[in-house]
Order: C-alpha cells, then sequence, then structure tokens
C-alpha cells in the first residue's frame, strides 16, 4: 500500500485474530486536532493492520496551500480523494483490512470513499474548539496551521445516522477512545 502505510503489529495478533478482525477497513474522521492519527494508529496496532496516514496521500500543493494558511476546496480534495479511494479500493480487491486517518469532513467525501470500499467502519472523533485549537498550536512539525481550525469546523458535516458512525468526544484520552472503539466495532469478542 504506497508509503503511506506502516504495519502496525501486535505481539501474536496476526496470527491469533479472527477473520473479521483481519478484514476491517475503518476511517478515524474528523476535523485538524482531534486526534486521528493518534486513535487510528492505536486501533491499528491492536488489530495487527495496516495503518494509512491520509495526509502523506495530499499532494504536495494542497500541502504548501494548507501551510499558508489556505483553506482546501473541494477542487483542490479532489485529488487527494481520488488518491485515497485508490488505495482503499486495492485493499479491498486484495482482502486487506486496515486503519485509515482521514478528516472526511463532508458527506460527500465519505460517499466517496465508500464507493471505492463499501464497507467502510467509521470513527468520528470530536471536540470543543478551544480544545482542538489549544491541540493545534501545541502540534510541532504539522504543515496545518491552527488557523484552518475554523474553515474544517464550518466545512464539517457531521456523520448521518445511516453511516452508523462510532462518535467519541476528544476530551478521552486517546487511548480509551481506541479501546471503546474496538469494544464497539466487535461487541461480541
Amino acid at each position: 500500500m504506497a508509503t503511506a502505510t506502516s504495519r502496525q503489529n501486535a505481539p501474536g495478533s496476526a496470527s491469533a485474530r479472527p477473520d473479521k478482525q483481519s478484514v476491517m477497513r475503518i476511517v478515524v474522521m474528523g476535523v485538524s486536532g482531534c486526534g486521528k492519527s493518534t486513535v487510528g494508529a492505536q486501533i491499528a496496532q491492536a488489530l495487527g493492520l495496516d495503518f494509512i496516514e491520509g495526509d502523506t496521500l495530499h499532494p504536495r500543493q494542497n500541502v504548501e496551500l494548507m501551510a499558508a494558511g489556505i483553506a482546501l476546496t473541494d477542487a483542490d480534495r479532489a485529488g487527494w480523494l481520488a488518491a485515497i479511494a485508490g488505495q482503499l479500493g486495492q485493499a479491498q480487491a486484495a482482502g486487506r483490512g486496515f486503519v485509515l486517518s482521514c478528516s472526511a469532513l463532508k458527506r460527500s467525501y465519505r460517499d466517496r470513499l465508500r464507493a471505492a470500499c463499501p464497507d467502510l467502519r467509521w470513527v468520528h472523533l470530536h471536540g470543543q474548539p478551544e480544545l482542538l485549537r489549544e491541540r493545534l498550536q501545541a502540534r510541532k512539525d504539522h504543515y496545518m496551521p491552527s488557523s484552518l481550525l475554523d474553515s474544517q469546523l464550518a466545512t464539517l458535516e457531521p456523520p448521518s445516522a445511516d453511516e452508523a458512525a462510532l462518535c467519541f468526544d476528544i476530551m478521552l484520552p486517546a487511548a480509551s477512545i481506541s479501546v471503546e472503539a474496538l469494544a464497539r466495532l466487535f461487541p461480541n469478542d
């Protein structure tokens, strides 16, 4: 799965996990600063699945725009979503599970990803703007400035009931969110 993928294996998990876990396809979504990369990597590690960091699939032009404090448009995001959809489609065709971090701000973006991989499961991380801004301002070595948070919040269309997303407030620690998400994804395990 290209360079955007890293294998996060928990000791002994690859051989012991049931088939439904090995082919689970999960998107951890939300605005910048919500912790989707941290939670996504934790879930991937617990399941022994590949983790795809969606930010690594942005074309250079998008990264430059965001670094300059310019919000992306739907047209800017189109190539990025196509790259992600391509990764998802390849994984599904190969029968591989994965965990992806991706803002997936609009229903239409999520529908685009679902078209490539219909069995996606969604974990939506949300929180108060003040906490999100605080987290963004504390981040080092990331191109996304806190000045773009308001734009992301304005663009966000939270998942509808028919999308069956698991929703978590980021006031909880990331490790607690990961454990609870796994419990809700696999309620009988």
